[in-house]
């Protein structure tokens, strides 16, 4: 059986990928910082439905906590197939203003976190000589966005970190993407109102606000067969919006 380890999947686009992967017939691990109970929910569709999930508490930037999640999982179902590096936090605010503390924790969690992860499943898939890594990104890693620059530096770290790997593990069968959405309809955009999601809207040429469901597609495909001569690429999900 096909596995997949989903970090920061107890919401948003992390669970819309895991149940999207789940359905794909991979047995699928939901990682979670902090919200058991609704990592436990998405476990619970998932297994409603005929699939197989569990919850596994994970702080990413926690290194320690990342080998142990991937050691699990290998141990308990033999392989790991597919790995997304999803979980995050936001930083908004001027740079002047953010403290040595929060920039650290988004870098620890946003970049460091992502690199643990993948370094620690790298282990696994390279031996495997198979393996597919999906990296979550933003279109702010792309272009940067104004009162998001250190959110935006550790995004586009993981493009380029991203880029750096698919180069290193290809030639053993392990294949890695990204994919930088763009405005989302998601909880870290929750504190907006409606007129100011209306003015993204307005700029945005397909008109509307993306589903966690847009960008759990385009991972799905990514870690098909029917990507398999794709690797080190990065795909924007964002309605047009950055081009």
């Amino acid at each position: 059986m096909k596995t997949a380890i989903i970090s920061g999947a107890s919401r948003g686009i992390g669970s819309a990928i895991a149940i999207s992967l789940a359905k794909e017939g991979y047995a699928v691990i939901v990682g979670y910082c902090n919200n058991a109970d609704k990592a436990q929910e998405v476990c619970d569709l998932i297994i409603k439905d005929g699939g197989i999930a569990e919850s596994y508490k994970c702080d990413v930037s926690v290194p320690s906590q990342v080998k142990a999640m991937v050691e699990y999982t290998k141990k308990k179902y033999s392989s790991v197939d597919t790995v997304v590096a999803n979980a995050g936090i936001g930083s908004y605010g001027m740079l002047i203003d953010h403290t040595d503390e929060k920039i650290t924790q988004v870098i620890n969690t946003d970049l460091i976190g992502y690199i643990t992860l993948c370094r620690e499943a790298s282990k696994v898939m390279l031996s495997q000589k198979s393996g597919n890594i999906v990296t979550v990104s933003s279109m702010w890693g792309q272009v940067g966005g104004s009162c998001e620059s250190v959110y935006s530096a550790a995004k586009g770290g993981v493009i380029a970190f991203s880029k750096a790997l698919a180069k290193e593990v290809a030639l053993s069968g392990v294949r890695v993407n990204c994919v930088a959405p763009g405005f989302i309809d998601t909880d870290i955009n929750s504190n907006l109102t409606q007129e100011e999601k209306n003015a993204v809207i307005a700029e945005i040429p397909l008109a509307r606000v993306g589903k966690p469901q847009d960008v759990a597609d385009a991972v799905v495909w990514l870690t098909s067969d029917k990507a398999s001569y794709v690797t080190g690429q990065v795909i924007a999900v964002n309605g047009g919006l950055i081009i």
